[in-house]
């Protein structure tokens, strides 16, 4: 099952963990006094390249009725609609930019190109998503209340079908999977929402999810029809599938950076009494990064650095890559693991995951403590006290004595 006890776990002191704290707490601070002119012009230049890209998108969708023109204008504006969503909405919503005191370029006033409420995904992620991060129960984002992703989740039937079905489709749809997560529509169904509060969600809801509808699919279709070279269901078209397009990949970006072997789950009882400096370990413990050049890491909107974004999900997400050098010296120091790897594989890992844990417990072989999707700290109970000096060693040394078990037997069998 998840883990129970954080330090434990990570085997670190308290003493450990707070001093781990205090030298998270000065990365933070040495950015919070470097952030200046430079970091302004790169958030301004991002915003102005990406409406230029929306700008050129839609205007080569005018001469749509030509594939080529099709897919040029369609890709160009999914390119588009990506960074707007990673880059810049998500990061400016998390408050990353405040500082500058822009009203346009602020967390409560930006408004993002997505079916979602920014005020709804504010509440769910930025609060709800970061404070209680991996925690069954508390964090909706484990799983989004359709798809298995960890052993403490029951095994139902629809899982065999369901989990990889469910996931496709939230791929898909993700802009709608984030826009209708606020509703909580399982509490809904039950009959244990607030009616009142619930109808105030739906009609704000609704209200965004109808403009951008309309948007998408009425407004810019029906102006591209003006055009010779063009017909509104050529454009309308072009915009579903630009729109899948920036779905898919923020989706993928997303469980990238949650779901991945190393990601760890957590219960409620590791966040009674919690202090910053186990929630920072929290916070690294339960995230994944994956590689990749300056394209990716800004295609991504710096979320290939999810490690860092969590322990610091209002500093600005150009820094971000520098961070990364010394939260990993910082692993390194005290013996913690740092979960990184190459995109696909991160990516491929998720599916995996997914996958297997359609099939019920029965059929899987690891324990429900001692696999890669769901550890806690029992998986170190056959460990000598000498074999366990830190979470990455005894990481180490519990695959090691797994490995010699699956030898041993298999020369017992041969």
């Amino acid at each position: 099952m998840a883990i129970t006890d954080v330090p434990e776990f990570a085997h670190l002191t308290d003493a450990d963990i707070e001093a781990f704290g205090i030298e998270l707490d000065a990365i933070r601070q040495d950015i919070e006094d470097s952030r200046g002119a430079s970091d302004a012009r790169y958030i301004r230049r991002a915003i102005a390249a990406q409406r230029a890209l929306e700008v050129a998108g839609r205007l080569i969708l005018t001469a749509s009725s030509k594939r080529s023109a099709w897919w040029a204008g369609t890709a160009t504006l999914g390119v588009a609609k990506i960074i707007e969503n990673m880059e810049i909405g998500h990061n400016v919503m998390h408050g990353q930019w405040d500082w500058m005191n822009d009203p346009e370029i602020h967390s409560s006033t930006w408004e993002w190109d997505m079916s979602g409420s920014s005020k709804h995904w504010r509440f769910t992620h930025n609060f709800m998503h970061h404070k209680y991060t991996n925690i069954l129960g508390m964090d909706d984002d484990v799983g989004y209340g359709v798809i298995r992703v960890t052993r403490d989740a029951k095994w139902k039937p629809f899982n065999l079908y369901g989990n990889l079905l469910f996931n496709t489709l939230l791929a898909i749809g993700f802009e709608w999977g984030v826009g209708l997560q606020h509703l909580e529509l399982g509490k809904i169904f039950k009959g244990r929402d607030d009616r009142k509060a619930t109808l105030v969600r739906v009609r704000e809801f609704g209200v965004k999810a109808g403009n951008q509808v309309a948007k998408d699919y009425v407004v810019y279709p029906a102006l591209t029809s003006l055009s010779p070279g063009a017909t509104f269901t050529s454009t309308m078209k072009a915009n579903a599938v630009a729109n899948v397009i920036r779905n898919v990949w923020a989706n993928a970006v997303i469980f990238c950076g949650h779901f991945p072997d190393g990601a760890e789950k957590f219960t409620k009882t590791d966040m009674v009494g919690e202090t910053k400096g186990q929630w920072y370990l929290r916070q690294m413990l339960g995230s994944a990064n994956f590689e990749g050049g300056w394209l990716l890491r800004f295609m991504s909107g710096n979320l290939c650095h999810q490690i860092e974004h969590h322990l610091y999900p209002d500093l600005p997400s150009n820094r971000l890559h520098e961070i990364s050098f010394r939260v990993r010296a910082l692993c390194d120091k005290y013996d913690l693991p740092y979960t990184t790897g190459n995109f696909l594989v991160q990516y491929g890992k998720t599916w995996r995951t997914i996958a297997k844990l359609s099939l019920p417990d029965k059929y899987l072989s690891d324990t429900r403590d001692n696999a890669p999707e769901t550890r806690s700290e029992r998986m170190f109970d056959e460990l000598a006290p000498e074999e366990r000096r830190g979470l990455k060693s005894a990481i180490a040394a519990v695959r090691s004595k797994r490995r010699e078990k699956r030898l041993l037997a298999r020369k017992l069998a041969a």
